[in-house]
């Protein structure tokens, strides 16, 4: 049965909710699931936006037969050609073959890939606007946020934005369509943060790009592809955005990531934890081993301060902190303070090769000497952790 909600004046919301899937992309833990989102526009011509992945699809065809109300489908807009939202674009077709596809050039030859349709396009450029009645349809490119085909469209008349992937988030919809009908800041930020810094933030350049486009637009509602649609104070998310493309800290605060065997380099890792809390500035740990890498990635870009701490394994860093290391470098981890702490045995020199990972980095700036523990804490090295603790603590109270 259909389950389609009226978001505006002539506007559809036509998605679902996937709440069994464990893995976004085969990648990142869901573990509040995902929503896949897709709208309808009933003006004098009817606009579909984008369809949905093939999980909640029975659902979408009748929602869209619903709120078309036996009227034909005029056009149907493709932004972006991930399958999570184009997958039902070929039944739509066989369904409504007299639909005009509307998108660019590097859409449309996604399509001939996907689905080996050849059939007619509208394509159109940045800048080009369509007529579809009362309303006008304006598409702006938004290229790398985050596939090279994506755009965006814009409704001057209603101040309506259709944004793709961007302001998206993990987690299915509760019942609630708009965010401000739900706690966004308590209930999806954190995972609107891990959506954004694996999926789209090693595109901080680009996103920035297609921000300063935004802003030149009068926004009243934002319909993003996954998560809620914005139509109150969408200039607190906006300014996350800036933010996390900026690749600048959300807060100042320190992550403190460790790798260990045996329990030493956790042991290692809370005393410095433990001594910046102290201090009176705020501190979390995470063991890379057990914390998904998606978590760990999201944690390091929000915190001003990081401290990696890792066992010497194999001649070198312990493969789950060399792993976490490796990924936040593929997504541009820069402009943060970060300190270091080692273990061994016998030949301790992880902190060294973690300094050649952070250091190669923008803007990254190293507080304190590297701490070496000898296999278990000692008095001697308590100490020193306690003053990097301390010295940390001072920087971000600055």
């Amino acid at each position: 049965m259909h389950n389609c909600v009226r978001i505006a004046d002539d506007l559809f919301y036509l998605g679902g909710n996937d709440r069994r899937i464990a893995l976004f992309e085969s990648a990142y833990p869901v573990p509040r699931g995902v929503s896949y989102n897709s709208y309808l526009l009933t003006d004098e011509k009817t606009v579909l936006f984008d369809t949905v992945d093939l999980s909640v699809s029975d659902l979408f065809f009748e929602n869209l037969a619903y709120a078309l109300g036996g009227r034909a489908l005029d056009y149907i807009v493709v932004h972006h050609m991930e399958p999570d939202h184009s997958a039902a674009f070929a039944r739509v077709l066989e369904k409504y073959p007299s639909a005009t596809v509307v998108t660019n050039q590097k859409v449309a030859q996604m399509l001939k890939n996907y689905f080996g349709f050849a059939g007619e396009v509208r394509l159109v450029k940045e800048g080009d606007t369509l007529s579809v009645g009362k309303r006008t349809l304006s598409f702006v490119f938004a290229p790398m946020v985050h596939w090279p085909e994506v755009m965006f469209t814009y409704i001057p008349e209603d101040g309506t934005l259709f944004s793709a992937d961007a302001f998206g988030t993990f987690g299915a919809l509760p019942g609630s369509v708009f965010a401000d009908e739900v706690d966004f800041e308590r209930d999806y930020l954190d995972d609107a943060r891990r959506y954004y810094f694996n999926i789209v933030g090693k595109y901080g350049v680009q996103v920035q790009n297609v921000l300063k486009k935004a802003a030149g637009l009068e926004i009243k509602l934002v319909c993003p592809l996954h998560g809620p649609v914005w139509r109150k104070n969408f200039g607190w998310y906006l300014q996350k955005y800036l933010t996390w493309s900026a690749y600048e800290p959300e807060e100042k605060c320190a992550a403190v990531f460790y790798a260990s065997v045996y329990g030493h380099t956790q042991n290692a890792a809370e005393i410095v934890a433990s001594t910046i809390a102290q201090a009176g500035a705020k501190a979390k740990c995470y063991d890379v081993s057990v914390t998904h890498v998606s978590e760990l990635i999201a944690e390091a870009f929000r915190c001003s301060h990081v401290v990696f701490a890792s066992t010497t394994y194999n001649n070198g860093v312990f493969v789950n902190m060399e792993n976490f290391l490796n990924d936040l470098k593929a997504h541009n981890f820069q402009n943060r303070k970060y300190a270091l702490v080692e273990n061994g045995s016998w030949a301790p020199q992880a902190g060294s090769l973690m300094d050649g990972f952070l250091s190669a980095g923008k803007n990254m700036e190293k507080i304190g000497e590297k701490v070496t523990v000898l296999s278990a804490v000692s008095e001697g090295s308590a100490q020193s952790l306690r003053a990097l603790g301390k010295l940390i603590a001072e920087d971000m109270q600055k």
